[in-house]
């Protein structure tokens, strides 16, 4: 082999711009902790509302992006007869909580490369009486064959062993872990679709809260539940047209199955690519006024904070003890110091719920949102940037995804990549 391919094989390319492209009209839809209704109809009722928000037709969307545990039998084609629809672009998306920021990338490339003109990107699920325990006992062959039958007890004892893991080699504790989900508990009450917003939580409550598996807790684990998440992409110029305000993608990225020889995970692909990101978008982590972490589970919302660059790898749980986490910035006596970092601002899948495969589309909506200025009572104050980072695929001892975007508000300087 030539020196010259081996150097062309090793050098990593960047993603291409996104400049060009509109994110419009975020939805959420349709939370409730169980439902009998499929999952085709969360995903069609965030169609229905995204629709009607950007004043078209539904024939106008001609691309389809959808991620759904729940789905099954049927996929997105199946979608098109039930919704009476003819697109030509689809996409499905297996990659649980990085599946938003997927696709957004996917869709981008979609308009840019004239494959589509507008893009519904959806995630949606069901929650019916016993159907979370079907879906982690067949999750994956790795977890059906290899560790379910054995009693490994699906998601809360895997990241029972990443979260002691991590405590033991870092330092970090429950009260560490707290921080995250208190904050994001006060930042789901006054965010009125979360499930969970109408109850308050202290540090007490978090500390006393019956164990479940090792160092994790009740509070420490999401709440599965039903519900959908979606937005439109098109082009600038068509969302100009439509008179729709959007959002504008600096940088986007995402890798998977990364650090792979790590005995137990305590950092994912974002450590390969966060720099490139901020590169990209030409700003730095001091200028990302929100930060939507996938958290299924606290330690993940801090190793995504490490890897991200918001702090150094181990270092999470001095940022969380110095760092007021809340959309206002009320620091709610648990974080010293005058740093703020709105953190999940919505209240995260720890208070929002984890609707399946929309918990990927989350913060994702959410940011959306935010840099629109819609997002009303937990509205983040001058917010002109936010970084995306999403988190997927568990299987024992490790998440096989990951995925992060940083976006702008169309008064950012920044704005559509540069």
């Amino acid at each position: 082999m030539s020196s010259t391919f081996q150097n062309f094989q090793q050098a990593k390319s960047q993603p291409s711009s996104y400049q060009g492209i509109a994110l419009v009209c975020p939805v959420s839809v349709g939370y409730a902790k169980q439902s009998e209704k499929g999952a085709a109809y969360f995903i069609g009722r965030s169609l229905g509302e995204m629709i009607q928000q950007a004043g078209i037709h539904k024939d106008d969307v001609d691309g389809l992006a959808i991620s759904s545990f729940s789905l099954g039998p049927d996929s997105v084609i199946s979608l098109c007869q039930h919704f009476d629809i003819s697109p030509r672009f689809l996409e499905q998306l297996p990659f649980g909580g990085a599946s938003g920021v997927i696709a957004m990338r996917r869709a981008a490339r979609a308009v840019q490369m004239g494959d589509a003109d507008i893009v519904a990107c959806i995630g949606g699920d069901t929650n019916q009486a016993g159907s979370f325990a079907d879906l982690i006992a067949d999750f994956s062959t790795f977890t059906r064959d290899a560790s379910y039958p054995y009693g490994a007890g699906g998601p809360n004892a895997a990241f029972a062993l990443i979260t002691q893991h991590y405590m033991e080699q870092y330092g970090a504790t429950r009260e560490d872990f707290g921080r995250i989900a208190i904050a994001q508990r006060y930042n789901a009450n006054h965010y009125p679709t979360a499930l969970l917003g109408h109850k308050t939580l202290s540090m007490d409550d978090y500390l006393n809260a019956r164990p479940i598996a090792g160092p994790v807790h009740m509070f420490d684990c999401v709440m599965p539940c039903a519900g959908g998440e979606g937005f439109l992409m098109m082009s600038v110029e068509r969302a100009k047209f439509l008179g729709l305000p959007y959002v504008s993608i600096l940088a986007a990225d995402e890798l998977h199955h990364a650090h792979r020889d790590d005995p137990v995970q305590y950092r994912a692909g974002w450590t390969l690519y966060a720099n490139k990101l901020y590169q990209q978008a030409n700003i730095g982590p001091d200028d990302i006024d929100m930060l939507q972490t996938y958290d299924d589970y606290p330690v993940i919302s801090m190793m995504q904070m490490e890897d991200l660059g918001f702090c150094a790898k181990g270092e999470a749980k001095q940022f969380v003890r110095e760092t007021a986490l809340t959309f206002d910035g009320n620091n709610l006596g648990y974080s010293s110091g005058n740093n703020c970092l709105p953190h999940n601002t919505s209240g995260g899948q720890l208070s929002v719920g984890q609707a399946g495969s929309a918990a990927g589309f989350l913060g994702l909506v959410e940011s959306i949102r935010q840099l629109l200025g819609q997002a009303e009572k937990n509205q983040v104050q001058d917010a002109r940037h936010a970084m995306v980072s999403g988190y997927g695929m568990i299987n024992y001892d490790r998440g096989l995804c990951s995925s992060a975007a940083i976006l702008a508000s169309t008064t950012s300087d920044t704005a559509g990549g540069q």
